[in-house]
């Protein structure tokens, strides 16, 4: 049995944005990216029955400055790429939890996600 995730959408309603903002927000994506006038419907179906997708940022030979660089973006904001964006569930460089605490939400992370997670690894693998 897999666990339920958030949609972008439910995520959105909880922060308050009107339904109004969520229909002329996927008109306009779906203009943007030339769907034609079924594309908003489209992008609003898929937005509203897809879970974000739960993502692990791991790190290998790096200097950190992928995650540097995405801290310090102004457009889009980090904070608003991390919560409402993504479900960024494991990065070591920005989240609180360290040591055993931060291993035990990975594996907790690959067990409950178990092929329903995207592993993003900056830089080479050691």
């Amino acid at each position: 049995m897999s666990a339920q995730i958030e949609t972008f959408y439910e995520l959105i309603r909880r922060q308050g944005i009107t339904r109004r903002s969520f229909v002329k927000f996927c008109s306009l994506t779906a203009a943007s990216l030339g769907l034609g006038p079924t594309g908003g419907a489209a992008v609003a179906q898929a937005l509203e029955t897809k879970p974000r997708i739960p993502i692990i940022w791991m790190h290998g030979l790096e200097c950190t400055c992928c995650t540097e660089s995405f801290i310090r973006s102004a457009h889009p904001l980090a904070k608003d790429v991390v919560l409402s964006m993504i479900s960024l569930d494991y990065n070591d460089t920005i989240m609180a939890a360290a040591g055993h605490q931060a291993e035990a939400i990975l594996q907790e992370t690959r067990q409950k996600y178990k092929g329903q997670y995207i592993l993003a690894v900056e830089g080479n693998p050691p």
